[in-house]
């Protein structure tokens, strides 16, 4: 019987184990599949929005690849990217950002308080995704510690939030938005230049502007502007996406589908 009780024990032990391995997987898909009913209800009520937000995953993925960082580190960059201006879908502020005259003080400031509205948002998922909502609500923060809300300054604030920083940035220039209309690669890459060290982490402002890095920003970004029929034709030829598709680890992927910049 004593041989017996240890076996048992462990037996026991091993069956309790893979009962909250299955709880625990079971919990992180659930929360995997709330990121993309988030995600789609981004784009459904706002499609200017859920193209943005697309777009700079994808600038932010590059730099984040180019920066030599891990696959845990890129899907966070990812991932705080994607639901970066989830805030802006509040009902305070959804009017502001589709009106076409200048911004008052007021609206301004209320604009000003999307990345803790996000955060808030995004709280129930922590325990999944910790580095989330902190990466959400420091987005608009600067490397010299006058952005907001809290006047991070340089590496206080997150790594993702200073990737997604540039990426987010660099989409605004270059795209028509309420307060400016679209300016060119060139003058995007300029102004990426000009807020170096000032708006902008300066080592991964120079690797975003270095000659590899900007030459996938902008293939990407033409796929991206691409006319949908183009890119349709593109797929039916078997032509891959330069840049990655937006999924979660979750979901199962196949080979044909993922860039080249996210194989390892």
């Amino acid at each position: 019987m004593k041989a017996i009780l240890p076996i048992s024990v462990s037996a026991a032990a091993a069956g309790l184990l893979s009962r909250e391995h299955g709880k625990r997987t079971q919990a992180e898909r659930l929360s995997a599949a709330t990121l993309e009913t988030l995600l789609n209800a981004i784009s459904a009520n706002d499609a200017e929005t859920g193209a943005h937000v697309r777009r700079v995953a994808t600038y932010a993925l590059i730099l984040g690849k180019a920066a030599g960082l891990d696959e845990h580190r890129l899907s966070s960059i990812e991932r705080v990217a994607l639901f970066h201006d989830i805030g802006k879908l509040h009902g305070a502020l959804t009017d502001i950002f589709h009106e076409q005259s200048k911004l008052t003080p007021e609206e301004r400031r209320a604009v000003r308080t999307h990345p803790q509205r996000g955060a808030e948002v995004l709280a129930p998922l922590s325990a999944f995704y910790p580095e989330l909502g902190k990466g959400v609500v420091a987005h608009h923060e600067r490397w010299d510690g006058t952005g907001y809300p809290r006047g991070l300054k340089g590496r206080r604030i997150p790594l993702e939030a200073r990737v997604v920083a540039i990426a987010d940035s660099f989409d605004a220039i270059t795209h028509r938005r309420r307060y400016s209309p679209a300016r060119s690669f060139t003058e995007a890459a300029r102004a990426i230049a000009a807020g170096r060290g000032t708006q902008f982490d300066p080592d991964l402002a120079d690797l975003f502007l270095s000659p590899p890095v900007l030459s996938r920003i902008e293939k990407a970004m033409r796929h991206l502007n691409m006319p949908r029929k183009k890119v349709e034709e593109n797929r039916r030829r078997g032509e891959t996406q330069p840049a990655p598709d937006i999924t979660f680890r979750w979901r199962p992927r196949s080979s044909a589908s993922r860039s080249p910049d996210r194989q390892t």
